[in-house]
């Protein structure tokens, strides 16, 4: 953590050297992200509910998924770098110094930048918890923070994972995009507007469903498609130690088998 800290504040300072420029871009983040709610706003323009969700209820499920994944982005989203540094051999540089190779890929190029999208998940995620009609319980209230943080790890295992790949593909940047900005995209909309075996993938097999869906149906009891029990909804916390576990196995094998660039 003090390789990371040290690493993300150096870039920090650099970024506010130019505070103009921060702002413009960190607004420019927040306007872009917020385009994809207002594609939402649209779609309730032509329908009441979407797979059974009114507009309260899928901009509650983007708010934890726009929040955790933003937190995510935002702490590591530099990982999908690796590729690139991978083939140029510019990796060599940062296995040479003494300092943990995760910490320094992960807080490379740092982007405050990327506030603009944590900013405008938690608007949305504000307004959401204003409008919806549900029976607050203190289990509910709870839950909320806690499955913020337990997405944020998730997404932080899928980086590492996705940044582990890139050992052996180089050349995978978008394959890991897919599963970490392609997957929040997915989140965002509810479980019940997708075919059954892409509901069970994401639950089985990449357990992104732990992000949002299956905490948010407890919360605004909705069944989940796969007729999953009601407890599931407070495993998030297990699934996300556990992922971040496996995705640091992926990471050590990964760079154990990292043999430069050659000549």
């Amino acid at each position: 953590m003090r390789t990371y800290l040290l690493v993300a504040g150096m870039w920090m300072r650099s970024t506010m050297a130019y505070r103009a420029s921060f702002v413009m871009t960190a607004f420019g983040n927040f306007t872009a992200t917020f385009f994809d709610f207002v594609t939402i706003m649209l779609m309730f323009s032509q329908v009441k509910a979407l797979g059974g969700y009114s507009l309260p209820e899928v901009a509650f499920l983007y708010g934890l998924s726009a929040v955790s994944f933003g937190l995510a982005d935002l702490a590591i989203g530099s990982m999908d770098r690796l590729g690139r540094r991978v083939r140029d051999g510019t990796l060599d540089t940062l296995l040479v110094r003494p300092a943990p190779v995760l910490a320094q890929v992960a807080a490379d190029r740092f982007a405050l930048r990327r506030l603009g999208r944590v900013t405008q998940g938690s608007l949305v995620l504000g307004w959401s918890l204003s409008r919806l009609d549900v029976d607050w319980t203190a289990v509910k209230l709870a839950l909320i923070p806690v499955t913020v943080v337990s997405g944020f790890g998730i997404f932080c295992a899928v980086f590492v994972a996705g940044a582990a790949f890139q050992f052996v593909a180089q050349d995978a940047s978008e394959v890991q995009n897919a599963f970490t900005y392609g997957g929040t995209t997915l989140l965002q909309y509810p479980p019940t507007v997708f075919g059954r075996e892409l509901v069970r993938g994401v639950t089985y097999l990449l357990p992104l469903a732990f992000v949002n869906w299956l905490p948010a149906g407890y919360v605004l009891g909705r069944p989940y498609p796969l007729g999953l029990p009601s407890w599931v909804a407070f495993t998030p916390p297990l699934v996300a130690v556990g992922g971040c576990a496996l995705a640091g196995l992926a990471w050590r094998a990964g760079l154990r088998s990292y043999r430069s660039t050659g000549s």
